[in-house]
């Protein structure tokens, strides 16, 4: 994440509910609300989301949790807000953002596709731990693993108001021997009858099912699972914090 954001959350940031609608989300967000909540020693109440963008998860798992949503973009904080008035929302970045306040669920989407070494991994890992309570859990949900990792193509989009959006989504990895590998959009953006057409690179991390287990033990999860995707066979990472013992002092 040290170049630039992609343009789809700086300048088409407006468009993002066209590539993809908030009511897409309401089977996965349903799945990551029962992991929370069987992972938990005491039932979930408060969840931070780290990398929210346009608060599409949120939109379902809000009428469950008290949600503090933080992503690194303004611009898609501010769609989120349209969207979730209610939930507090945060300007941070998942690999250095500390707020000071522990949480029963630190849930982080595919967000985290956009780290590219093992060491922003890793610190997106220590983010969530120290934001975790004792006996809580922080969910991870990357689109795939080195094992799961596919090359394709995919398209869709959505009506709006006066407007509508048309992608085309390709996935492929120049080198395969490297951490890295690359989504090109094609988008094409209709207000009316004018049509504009736009490029979108995005450059996404990739590790193994192994590297993201030992990496999640070594931040400090004391109990670390997976649980299949709906949509395919990739990993959800379940990582739970150890409960604290009895007569400890609160806090990270």
């Amino acid at each position: 994440m040290s170049s630039p954001l992609p343009r789809l959350y700086r300048e088409f940031a407006p468009w993002f509910h066209l590539l993809t609608a908030p009511a897409d989300y309401a089977e996965e967000a349903e799945l990551y609300t029962k992991l929370a909540v069987e992972a938990c020693d005491a039932p979930p109440r408060t969840l931070l989301e780290l990398g929210s963008g346009g608060g599409n998860n949120a939109s379902h798992y809000k009428a469950h949790f008290q949600a503090t949503l933080a992503d690194l973009s303004p611009a898609m904080l501010a769609i989120s807000r349209e969207l979730n008035p209610e939930c507090e929302h945060v300007e941070g970045d998942m690999r250095t953002v500390r707020l000071g306040r522990l949480f029963d669920v630190v849930f982080v989407h595919d967000a985290v596709e956009y780290l590219v070494t093992g060491e922003e991994l890793r610190a997106c890992m220590a983010t969530a731990f120290v934001h975790c309570r004792p006996g809580g859990v922080a969910i991870f949900a990357p689109d795939c693993t080195r094992e799961t990792f596919r090359e394709g193509t995919a398209h869709g989009g959505h009506d709006g108001d006066g407007r509508a959006l048309r992608y085309l989504e390709w996935t492929w990895d120049p080198d395969p021997a490297d951490t890295q590998y690359t989504v090109d959009f094609a988008y094409l953006l209709r207000t009316g009858d004018d049509v504009q057409v736009a490029h979108d690179r995005h450059i996404f991390g990739l590790f193994s099912r192994a590297e993201w287990l030992a990496w999640l033990q070594e931040a400090g999860f004391a109990e670390v699972s997976t649980h299949p995707r709906i949509e395919d066979a990739s990993d959800i990472f379940v990582a739970r914090r150890a409960a604290r013992p009895d007569g400890a002092a609160p806090g990270p």
